[in-house]
């Protein structure tokens, strides 16, 4: 057995507002032993996402929140140490709903298999897995890009934002991103090849948006919200998609804004505009994954499709690197590494 004990990051406390290292606690327990139907995992890469912030609230949604000291919620590419499980045998590399630790069991159930064939292992978290699922599916099913229309995407250089914006560019748009900082938004224009790329942080967003949109704006892929938002809705043109995958601006807000109630604006936009808004959760489209994953491997093997990661190693970092994720300080897909990449010895 690689080690003697599987650590465990569990939730401690639920966060008021922005959440610190104390709603955290570290422990040890012993390794699980896999019983009949199941397999035990050990995990490699810990996937880090928006949407767990959601899971640490009490409050109703579309998935059950972590309770008070239960493991925090989370996506793994593992491998199979033991199988009592049918189809999966010790060394196969897999992803599964394991948590914050480092050894897990599972029936299956909700997980696959990775092909290292399709690139790093690790893709399977990103690129290749939820957050690319993610923009695929929204942007064909609730986008449905045509060529020459302009689509703008917030947190570009991130996981999903910068698939969305990659693929639209493929289908023929002309393509928007907005991220935070210098840094990423060359990336995004340079690397990425987005038409233009615009630094929220900076001056007078509305106006640079409409300078980089003069013919306005069909699609936007909303995964952010706050002022990017409103700076977005008076660009948008008669017919324009609206796919909601996320709002991170506002995961961490504790009262409703203050100011301005500006629903009957938007109203009258989504009337006099005939804008679609359509949320989703990437497992409304779980049935298209095979697509996803034959359209998107192909487009990565041609080079179509880049794409970055940020590690950090040590799950104990997991935490912390959460807590910088909300605050946008990640620069691409954030990823944990628990244990040795055994597709790199």
């Amino acid at each position: 057995m690689p080690a003697e004990m599987n650590r465990q990051i569990l939730l401690a406390s639920r966060p008021q507002g922005e959440p610190v290292p104390e709603n955290f606690r570290l422990v040890e327990t012993a390794i699980p032993k896999a019983g009949p139907g199941q397999m035990l995992l050990h995990t490699i890469y810990l996937s880090l996402d928006p949407y767990m912030r959601g899971r640490m609230d009490a409050g109703k949604s579309y998935a059950a929140p972590v309770g008070i000291g239960e493991v925090m919620e989370g996506g793994a590419v593992s491998v199979v140490v033991e199988s009592n499980l049918a189809g999966y045998s010790p060394g196969e590399i897999v992803v599964a709903r394991t948590g914050w630790q480092e050894f897990s069991l599972s029936n299956g159930e909700g997980g696959h298999k990775v092909d290292p064939a399709l690139g790093p292992i690790s893709f399977a978290l990103g690129v290749l897995g939820m957050p690319g699922l993610t923009a695929y599916t929204g942007l064909f099913n609730i986008g449905k890009p045509k060529v020459g229309e302009t689509l703008v995407v917030a947190a570009a250089s991130g996981a999903v934002g910068s698939v969305v914006g990659q693929i639209a560019r493929i289908k023929g748009c002309q393509v928007v991103g907005i991220a935070g900082g210098d840094q990423k938004c060359r990336f995004v224009k340079q690397e990425l090849g987005f038409d233009e790329c615009l630094d929220h942080r900076l001056p007078d967003l509305a106006g640079r948006l409409q300078g980089a949109c003069p013919k306005g704006v069909d699609i936007y892929f909303e995964n952010v919200g706050g002022d990017v938002f409103e700076a977005i809705l008076p660009l948008l043109n008669n017919f324009a998609r609206i796919p909601v995958c996320g709002l991170i601006a506002h995961y961490n807000a504790t009262q409703p804004p203050q100011g301005t109630n500006r629903v009957p604006q938007l109203m009258r936009e989504i009337l006099v505009k005939r804008l679609s808004f359509q949320g989703f959760i990437v497992f409304d489209f779980a049935s298209q994954f095979g697509q996803f994953v034959h359209d998107v491997s192909g487009w990565l093997r041609q080079g179509r499709i880049k794409y970055r990661e940020d590690i950090t190693d040590g799950l104990e970092n997991a935490p912390r690197e959460l807590i910088g994720l909300l605050k946008g300080e990640n620069f691409g897909k954030k990823i944990i590494r628990v244990s040795p990449d055994p597709s790199k010895r």
